[in-house]
C-alpha cells in the first residue's frame, strides 16, 4: 500500500501576514493591492517549492485582509489558530505600525520580509518591527532583498527566495515535531549516553512527549499474534523473494542451522510489523480484538534498545531498523518510520531533523574510524584521491542504515537519496540487489538474526549530524558537510575486513576549511561528540543551523560558510564577530522554546 503517515487534518500550514500602513483616506488604499499581491506571491512560491512528507505541496493561509492595526492582527491570529498554522511570515512593501501589527505568538517561528523599494519605507518597518520582536523576547528572522526593486515589481528576488525557503523548511520541521512522541522501546543499551532518554529535553526543546515500553511487549505480541497475519504472510513472501542472504562468517561449529535461520526470519519480520504498529498504530488490529494496541503511541521517532537484554536471547533488531528506516517495504514506497539503533534517542533526533528538512531516509551509523591517507597507503598500497584524498571516516553500524543509503537511486545519472514519491520500482529493486542480509555475528548477537550489508556509492553530497547533551549547557548540535567516497573494491575489502564485513559501510570525507574542528579530517573525527552520527543526503548544514536557532540549540561545530548562515536578527545583538559564541549566548538568553 503506497502512502505516508500524514493525514490531511494534521498538515501544518504556513501563515502569511500582509501588513500595511493603517492610515486611510489615501495612504492605505494606495497600498492594498500591492501588499496583498506580495503575500499571495509568497504563498504561491512556497507551495510550488516545498512539499510535505507525503509529496503534497505545502499549504499557506493568507489573512483575510491586510493588517493595519491590532484589531486585524488579532483576527489574523485567530484564523491561524483555527487552521493549524505552525509558522508565520509577515510581508510588507511599506511602513506599518510595528508593535500593533506584529504576530505575538512566541511559540512559533516568525519571519518578516520588508520589500527593498524606494517608493515606500518597507525596510524602515522591517527594522522597527524586528526591534520590537527583540525587545519583547520573540526571536524573529529578518528578510531584506539585496537590490532595490520598483514598486510595480511583483517578482521575488533570488536572495529573498533562498531565505524564505530556509526559514520555511526549518519552521515546518519545528511545527511538525511539536506534540508528537518519542517511543523508547526498552531502556539503556550498553551504557550509551544517548539512550538515557532525557524527557526534559524532549519536552522543553522539541515540544514532544516520551512514551515507553519494555521489549517484552514484542514477545507478548508475537506469542498472542497481535499483528496483521495477512500482511505478515505477504511480508515474509516479499522478504524471501527480495532479501538476499550473504555468507555466514561465524565459525562452522557455532553456525545456526537452516531451520533456525528460517525461524529467525519469521521472528524479525513479525518484529518489523510490531515495531511500526507500536509507533503509529494499525487499525486492522481492532478487528482482532486489540483496540488499545491499534492506537499506537503517536511516535514520529522511536528507538530499540536491543543490546544486550534482547539480543543475548532473541534475533537482533537490525532488519527491523533497516526496513522501517527505508523508503519502501512489502507495501510499496512510503515515508520512512524513523527508529534509532540501541535506543540512541539523541541520534534519533539527529535523524529526525535531517528527515524533516529533506523528506528522505537517513543513515544511522557508528562514526567508527579515521583513515589517514598514510594509513590507507600502508595497509592497502592505495593513494586516496578525489573527495577522499585528505582522509576518510569509516561510517559503519549493524543497524538502521536505510537501504536508500546504497546510493542506487539516481538523478541525472548521479547517485542520490530521493523522497519516496520520486523513487522508481527499478530503484527499489536496485537497492535490494545491492544489499546482503548477513547472519548476525553470534559473538555480538547471541540470539541470532540478520545484519544489513551494503556499500554506499561515492560522490553523494552528505551531511553528518549529531545532537549531544552537555551538563550545564544543555543540548548542542554539530554537523559536517561532505561527500561519500568510493574506493576500489580490493581497497574497500581489505579495510572493511578489519572490522565487521557483515555491516553496511559509508566512506565519508568531510569538507575541510583549514581551521578549528575542520582543520583536517582527523580534527573532524577528534571533535565529534559521540559514537554515533546521522547521515542525511545533501548539504543541509545551513538549514540545520536555522532550525537549531529556532529550537534555541547552539551549534558547536560546523563547516557552513558564513554567508549561508541565517538566524534570527536579534542574534546580532550578542556579537557579530564570533558567531559561535553569539549563538551560545542567544540560546542561553532566550531559553528552550517550550520551557
Amino acid at each position: 500500500m503506497e502512502g505516508s503517515k500524514v493525514s490531511k487534518n494534521s498538515y501544518v500550514r504556513i501563515g502569511i501576514r500582509p501588513t500595511i500602513d493603517g492610515r486611510k483616506n489615501g495612504v492605505r488604499e494606495s497600498l492594498e493591492e500591492q501588499t496583498m499581491n506580495m503575500a499571495k506571491s509568497v504563498a504561491k512560491f512556497l507551495s510550488d517549492s516545498i512539499t510535505y512528507s507525503d509529496g503534497k505541496p505545502v499549504e499557506c493561509i493568507v489573512t483575510d485582509s491586510c493588517i493595519g492595526g491590532v484589531k486585524e492582527a488579532s483576527e489574523a491570529a485567530e484564523k491561524f489558530k483555527l487552521n493549524n498554522v505552525g509558522l508565520s511570515i509577515t510581508v510588507t512593501p511599506c511602513w506599518c505600525y510595528g508593535s500593533e501589527t506584529m504576530d505575538m505568538d512566541s511559540r512559533i517561528p516568525q519571519a518578516v520580509w520588508g520589500f527593498n523599494g524606494t517608493e515606500r519605507p518597507g525596510a524602515v518597518y522591517l527594522a522597527a518591527v524586528l526591534a520590537a520582536y527583540a525587545q519583547k523576547g520573540i526571536p524573529a528572522f529578518g528578510i531584506y532583498g539585496q537590490h532595490v526593486q520598483d514598486s510595480s515589481d511583483t517578482t521575488i528576488p533570488q536572495d529573498v527566495k533562498d531565505k524564505l525557503l530556509q526559514f520555511t523548511k526549518a519552521g515546518l520541521a519545528v511545527a511538525s515535531i511539536k506534540g508528537k512522541s518519542y517511543l523508547s522501546m526498552g531502556s539503556v543499551s550498553m551504557g550509551i549516553a544517548g539512550s538515557i532518554v532525557d524527557a526534559a529535553f524532549f519536552q522543553d526543546y522539541l515540544g514532544m512527549r516520551n512514551e515507553y515500553i519494555d521489549m517484552s511487549e514484542f514477545i507478548r505480541r508475537i506469542d498472542k499474534e497481535i499483528y496483521d497475519k495477512d500482511e505478515y504472510r505477504r511480508a515474509l513472501s516479499w522478504v524471501k523473494e527480495n532479501c538476499q542472504e550473504g555468507p555466514d562468517n561465524n565459525p562452522k561449529d557455532v553456525q545456526l542451522t537452516r531451520e533456525q535461520k528460517d525461524k529467525d526470519w519469521e521472528t524479525i519480520v513479525k518484529m518489523t510489523l510490531i515495531g511500526r504498529d507500536l509507533m503509529v498504530g494499525n487499525q486492522k488490529l481492532h478487528a482482532l480484538g486489540f483496540g488499545e494496541e491499534a492506537l499506537g503511541h503517536n511516535a514520529i521517532l522511536s528507538g530499540f534498545q536491543g543490546q544486550r537484554q534482547w539480543t543475548d536471547h532473541f534475533p537482533n533488531g537490525d532488519f527491523m531498523e533497516t526496513i522501517l528506516n527505508s523508503s519502501f517495504d512489502w507495501n510499496g514506497k512510503r515515508a520512512p518510520y524513523l527508529i534509532a539503533t540501541e535506543n540512541d534517542s539523541l541520534n534519533g533526533v539527529s535523524m529526525l531533523l535531517g528527515n524533516l528538512l529533506t523528506n528522505t531516509a537517513q543513515i544511522f551509523s557508528d562514526v567508527r574510524t579515521y583513515w589517514s591517507p598514510e594509513s590507507v597507503k600502508r595497509v592497502t598500497g592505495y593513494d586516496l584521491e578525489g573527495y577522499g584524498k585528505k582522509g576518510i571516516i569509516h561510517l559503519i553500524n549493524s543497524g538502521s542504515a536505510a537501504l536508500d543509503g546504497t546510493g542506487r537511486e539516481m538523478r541525472e545519472n548521479k547517485p542520490v537519496i530521493k523522497p519516496y514519491w520520486e523513487i522508481t520500482d527499478d530503484e527499489v529493486s536496485a537497492c535490494l540487489k545491492a544489499t546482503r542480509f548477513r547472519t548476525a555475528n553470534l559473538g555480538y548477537f547471541r540470539g541470532g538474526g540478520f545484519s544489513t550489508q551494503f556499500l554506499t556509492r561515492g560522490g553523494m553530497p552528505l551531511t553528518m549530524i549529531r545532537l549531544n547533551i552537555v551538563k550545564g549547557v544543555g543540548p548542542v548540535l554539530q554537523l559536517a558537510e561532505g561527500h561519500s567516497v568510493e574506493l576500489p573494491k580490493e581497497v574497500h575489502d581489505k579495510i572493511d575486513d578489519r572490522t565487521d564485513p557483515t555491516w553496511p559501510t559509508t566512506w565519508f570525507a568531510p569538507i575541510i576549511t583549514g581551521k578549528g574542528a575542520f582543520k583536517d579530517v582527523y580534527s573532524v573525527m577528534n571533535n565529534w561528540g559521540a559514537n554515533h552520527g546521522a547521515i542525511s543526503y545533501g548539504h543541509i548544514g545551513a538549514e540545520l543551523i536555522t532550525l537549531a536557532s529556532m529550537l534555541r540549540i547552539p551549534v558547536n561545530m560546523h563547516n557552513v560558510s558564513e554567508e549561508r548562515i541565517f538566524r534570527p536578527k536579534v542574534w546580532n545583538s550578542f556579537g557579530t564577530e564570533n558567531l559561535e559564541q553569539a549563538d551560545y549566548a542567544a540560546c542561553r538568553t532566550f531559553g528552550a522554546l517550550y520551557s
